[in-house]
């Protein structure tokens, strides 16, 4: 199955492909996140496609879902303070790379083309470097077309896990993986992920809604009165949720995976979270009574969409006050905020491909980077600062959003100017969210991926890392029709 964009790979796609790391010439340095005595766990990864009854029990299946492994919404685990060294196989039909979402990993593992490798042509091989060096709930997927091949499924779950989090002592664990597929109901055939019409305003959705690949919501046990740890991912292109539960006893103890003080879902604003794509959280819920349950909602739909239903059984368990469980305090890098250097962004609207920054040095070795086609959309609708990322005949590596110095604080106020909601990502660091204009009653809490809303201002703080970072849009489409642009940190 040859994607609409695989089909455009061309010249620019070979200028890319000549670009690796090794020929690079000079380049920021690759910070290492663990100690070099770090124990060490390598595997083998793998991306294919598949066959899977997407549409439900009885309906037509679907070919050409996107896996890991061959196995939908894969979950790898390992402890805080192990490396990963990947060796990754390309099996699908197209470019691909890995991107470590939310991990702080050396930038030329980070598996953005062609910033820090070029695309893995099928058949193809890439070794990555992963260092686990925080505990939290992350995940990996493409960073080449990758509206389409998320779209089609491929994305899979890392769990870094810290012992002391054991004595915390939950009953039970699980998933509440939001993404829906993009298919035609009566043959389960895949619809075009990128449209025009979606690229240029909120997104294409899916047509059909499931939670872990599944078009029935799942229903859970758990023991009464009992401690649930729910891990959440909003892992779709272009859906945002409303998240929420049907019980008072329901406490948000994580946010992208970074542990904050217990922050009751029934004190939030409507008493929900909002979550677009990327967007992952961890919440302690008490179980109720034996036979009752608790519904996992999305309210953002008119109606309310149900997720998951946790169902309580009797394993002879008294009933408590209900008493959030704090995790282990981050130990990620925090910014020193008396001494940041401010940076302000608007996220906009442009009518067409625009680069207004100074060039990269003729001399730069990226200054001649080629954006294999295969990568992006055909269309530029957006911009950070008039600067847009390479897309359609715009093939240029554009030059960087700003250069930082390793080691300094920033704060970057980021002002959406458009009619859409964008979650803004940033890679290779964990960053924090300091202020919104809209949701001024939030406290302060560690993310690497913030929502904005329309006409919203938000702040967020980090400490920055020597490497070449991109910030973007993680509704898919957006970042591949020009929403990106990226840190030079030396």
């Amino acid at each position: 199955m040859i994607s609409r964009r695989a089909v455009l790979l061309g010249g620019a796609a070979a200028g890319a492909a000549g670009f690796a790391p090794s020929a690079l010439g000079r380049l920021p340095t690759s910070r290492d996140t663990l100690p070099k005595s770090a124990p060490v766990r390598r595997l083998a990864l793998a991306a294919g496609e598949m066959e899977a009854p997407l549409l439900g029990p009885g309906k037509p299946r679907t070919k050409g879902v996107c896996t890991y492994d061959g196995t939908p919404f894969l979950t790898l685990r390992a402890p805080v303070g192990t490396r990963l060294q990947v060796d990754f196989e390309n099996r699908l039909p197209d470019p691909t790379t890995v991107h470590w979402h939310g991990v702080r990993v050396p930038y030329l593992s980070d598996g953005v083309s062609p910033l820090t490798q070029a695309p893995i042509p099928a058949g193809g091989r890439f070794s990555y470097d992963v260092p686990l060096p925080d505990p939290g709930f992350y995940f990996f997927h493409p960073h080449c077309d990758e509206t389409g091949q998320v779209g089609r499924g491929l994305v899979a779950l890392l769990l870094v896990d810290d012992p002391a989090e054991a004595k915390l002592g939950f009953d039970a664990e699980h998933f509440v993986i939001v993404k829906d597929w993009r298919l035609d109901a009566d043959n389960g055939r895949w619809l075009e992920m990128f449209t025009d019409e979606g690229a240029s305003t909120s997104g294409t959705f899916g047509t059909v809604r499931a939670t872990n690949g599944s078009v029935t919501p799942p229903r859970v046990e758990a023991p009464a009165y009992g401690d649930v740890r729910l891990r959440v991912i909003v892992a779709d292109n272009t859906r945002t949720i409303d998240f929420g539960c049907d019980t008072e006893d329901a406490a948000i103890i994580a946010i992208d995976g970074q542990a904050l003080p217990p922050l009751l879902l029934s004190k939030l604003p409507d008493e929900i979270w909002r979550m677009g794509p990327a967007m992952r959280l961890d919440v302690h819920v008490r179980m109720p009574a034996p036979g009752a349950e608790v519904k996992v909602y999305d309210y953002r739909t008119a109606e309310p969409y149900l997720l998951t239903t946790l169902v309580a059984v009797d394993k002879g368990r008294k009933k408590t006050s209900f008493r959030p469980k704090a995790l282990p305090p981050p130990k990620v890098p925090q910014p020193d905020l008396k001494r940041a250097t401010r940076l302000d962004y608007l996220v906009q609207t442009a009518a067409g491909p625009i680069v207004t920054a100074e060039p990269l040095p003729p001399d730069d070795p990226l200054a001649k980077a080629l954006i294999a086609s295969a990568c992006v959309g055909s269309r530029t609708f957006w911009a950070i600062n008039r600067n847009s990322w390479g897309a359609g005949p715009d093939l240029r590596l554009p030059p960087p959003l700003m250069t930082l110095r390793d080691g300094d604080s920033y704060i970057l106020s980021i002002t959406n100017v458009t009619k859409h909601v964008h979650p803004m990502h940033l890679h290779g660091h964990i960053f924090r969210v300091l202020s919104s204009s809209k949701k001024p009653g939030i406290p302060p809490y560690l993310a690497d991926t913030v929502m904005t809303e329309p006409n919203e201002t938000v702040e967020i703080a980090f400490r920055a890392t020597s490497g070449d970072w991109v910030f973007h849009c993680h509704i898919l489409e957006h970042m591949d029709s020009g929403l990106m642009g990226w840190f030079r940190v030396l």
